[in-house]
């Protein structure tokens, strides 16, 4: 039991983790360097690399509550239950439910609206439905992991008091 323990454990930390460096360290780095390397073209730049590491890291997330999920049911079936295991499973399906959602329909949005502009979105107009749309998801995109981070940070307290 403390192997299927110790993997649902390390797949939230990886997970939690992933969204914490992905968030708030390499979007803001990758976003400032590319934009002051090239401030023509950085902007776009900066985009397309943080696309490509965000959709790897969208697998990432999926294959961790996977494990995570299966991890509590074996769990639950094979020893005591965990604490709260129904709050905990509920827990991690809403943040699998979240990282697909944020990983498909809004990510494919996102890059429909950058496929159709041929510069950066940000220099579209204010009023320009395309800009407003993309700002909308970019904003539901934040807004979605933040909520995945507090839910996994409840997750990693559940763990830690065990």
């Amino acid at each position: 039991m403390l192997a299927v323990r110790y993997m649902a454990l390390a797949a939230l930390v990886v997970w939690l983790g992933g969204m914490v460096i992905v968030g708030l360290i390499v979007a803001p780095s990758t976003f400032a360097v590319l934009q002051s390397a090239d401030p023509a073209n950085g902007r776009m730049l900066a985009g397309a690399v943080f696309g490509t590491i965000l959709r790897r890291f969208h697998y990432v997330a999926y294959a961790c509550g996977a494990i995570l999920y299966i991890a509590l049911f074996v769990m639950k079936f094979m020893g005591p239950p965990p604490q709260a295991f129904v709050v905990r499973a509920v827990i991690v399906f809403l943040m699998l439910v979240v990282a697909l959602y944020s990983g498909v329909p809004v990510t494919r949005e996102l890059e429909q609206i950058q496929s159709q502009v041929s510069g950066p979105v940000s220099k579209l107009p204010e009023t320009d439905q395309r800009r407003i749309r993309f700002d909308q998801l970019h904003q539901r995109s934040t807004m979605l992991m933040t909520l995945n981070m507090g839910l996994g940070l409840v997750l990693l307290y559940w763990y830690v008091r065990e």
